[in-house]
């Protein structure tokens, strides 16, 4: 392997932060990075905003489920799919933009994934840790309203971004059996495959925690997938011009 997959394969969630500063050359260079992304048909359909007032940050590290290093990480950024600048473009030309199209919402989506993960590399090229936040979805109208979203974008997910004060295990994948198929979806052999992860993840768990969680991956997923996942999203959704069609 090389020293690139090297450290995508590295990757941790950070959680905790040094008070050493991030400078903005740096963030400019990691989202300049996350422009390089692939980008659907050129749409480019990511905006990024940077949260540095403290108050906006306290607030949204509530919305996100008081998760206290959105507050305290060094920069916090927020990943915005968006399908507005588009909209100014259409008008440049005196052109109507039919919106509201599904596709439309996956493209935006995916690049602002795609942009996202170019930036969590490039700080990690540089020695520093990440979390994503997706907790900001819990209460998506808020922080849509702190932002001034305007109409056509929506928060897909924040990022913590500083230098790690912790050191955590490297959380086991599922095996490659799972995941990458050949020529078709063959999951004959699955199952089987899942147990022995299980064994993997639940030793993982029980080491990280002291003995405190012991839970495999199989059981943290049917218990989580029993529960309502952000009903609330459809609707916001919408009102933001997205899904209508």
């Amino acid at each position: 392997m090389n020293k690139v997959i090297d450290l995508l394969n590295a990757h941790r969630s950070i959680r905790k932060f040094t008070d050493q500063t991030v400078s903005q050359e740096q963030v400019n260079r990691f989202v300049q990075a996350g422009q390089a992304a692939a980008t659907s048909s050129f749409i480019q359909a990511c905006t990024v905003i940077q949260v540095n007032n403290p108050e906006k940050r306290s607030s949204l590290a509530e919305w996100a489920g008081n998760q206290a290093y959105v507050k305290d990480a060094p920069v916090f950024l927020v990943f915005c799919a968006d399908m507005h600048r588009h909209k100014i473009s259409c008008e440049m030309h005196q052109a109507e933009m039919l919106s509201g199209f599904t596709e439309q919402f996956i493209t935006a989506t995916v690049d602002c994934a795609l942009f996202a993960q170019n930036v969590a590399i490039a700080a990690e090229s540089e020695g520093l840790g990440i979390v994503y936040i997706g907790g900001l979805r819990n209460r998506i109208d808020l922080v849509a309203e702190s932002l001034n979203l305007p109409e056509l974008s929506y928060p897909v997910f924040g990022m913590c971004i500083g230098h790690p004060d912790q050191n955590p295990e490297v959380k086991p994948r599922l095996p490659l059996e799972v995941v990458l198929k050949q020529d078709s979806y063959d999951d004959s052999a699955d199952r089987e495959i899942i147990a022995d992860y299980d064994h993997a993840v639940r030793e993982y768990y029980a080491t990280r925690t002291g003995g405190q969680k012991e839970m495999t991956w199989s059981e943290q997923i049917s218990g989580m997938l029993q529960k309502e996942a952000r009903p609330h999203m459809l609707s916001f959704l919408q009102s933001k011009g997205f899904i209508k069609q």
